[in-house]
């Protein structure tokens, strides 16, 4: 089984190339560049080096959500684009459990979250057993205070990865709740994540391949309060 996994929710975007659940390739980049410039050129030099076509490709996959829209809709589209062009299944993942999986080497409780602004973050709680993860949570948007009391009930430290990481941790050494950061180079969101956990998950066709956002747009929200005041 060979899969091309796309990661695009956040600020980091990368392209991995795995098969049978062992890393060929990984192109990761975090420049700041938006990116519909920079997932599809990063596929196609993958690809080349590693001497494999889209045709070998059994798989597409990508992370759906949470994270940013915009990061989301060109991750989605790209793979929505691919399957359908190429004939070949597709899935979504979500993006926190596809960060989880870099807590393998860690171990104990594993706790990615994501930054939502407004002092809230994208989060989900798993626990490493068998060598990956175990979901404990589901997906969801809670403010920095229910975190932090839910991780105090908690007998274990957690180990933070995402890009809410930093965020976080500074918030969990003012209540005086211990956790453990993940070093930089497993802190970012990564498409070696999102193939992994696309392993047991089933696949389906490019129409059947949806974003997830968990919550409305800022646009959204602003656009329903101003209707409540009118």
């Amino acid at each position: 089984m060979i899969t091309l996994a796309f990661e695009s929710s956040a600020k980091a975007a990368s392209v991995a190339l795995v098969q049978d659940g062992s890393l060929v390739s990984q192109y990761s980049q975090c420049s700041g560049l938006t990116h519909s410039r920079t997932l599809l050129p990063m596929a196609e030099d993958l690809l080349k080096n590693a001497e494999t076509t889209l045709q070998d490709v059994d798989l597409f996959a990508v992370a759906h959500g949470p994270g940013s829209f915009t990061g989301i809709r060109i991750g989605v589209s790209t793979v929505k684009g691919l399957a359908w062009a190429c004939d070949k299944p597709c899935v979504g993942v979500s993006t926190l459990e596809s960060m989880a999986w870099h807590g393998l080497a860690a171990g104990g409780l594993v706790c990615p979250v994501m930054d939502a602004r407004r002092s809230q973050v994208y989060n989900a709680l798993f626990e490493i057993r068998d060598g990956k993860p175990v979901r404990l949570t589901e997906d969801r948007p809670l403010s920095l205070e229910e975190l932090a009391a839910e991780l105090r009930r908690r007998d274990a430290a957690p180990f933070l990865v995402g890009d809410g990481a930093a965020l976080t941790a500074r918030f969990l050494e003012k209540a005086g709740i211990p956790y453990r950061m993940a070093p930089e180079n497993l802190l970012w969101q990564s498409a070696w994540g999102v193939a992994m956990a696309a392993r047991d998950k089933t696949p389906g066709d490019s129409q059947s391949l949806l974003p997830v956002y968990l919550r409305l747009s800022q646009a959204e929200r602003e656009r329903q309060e101003r209707m409540k005041n009118e």
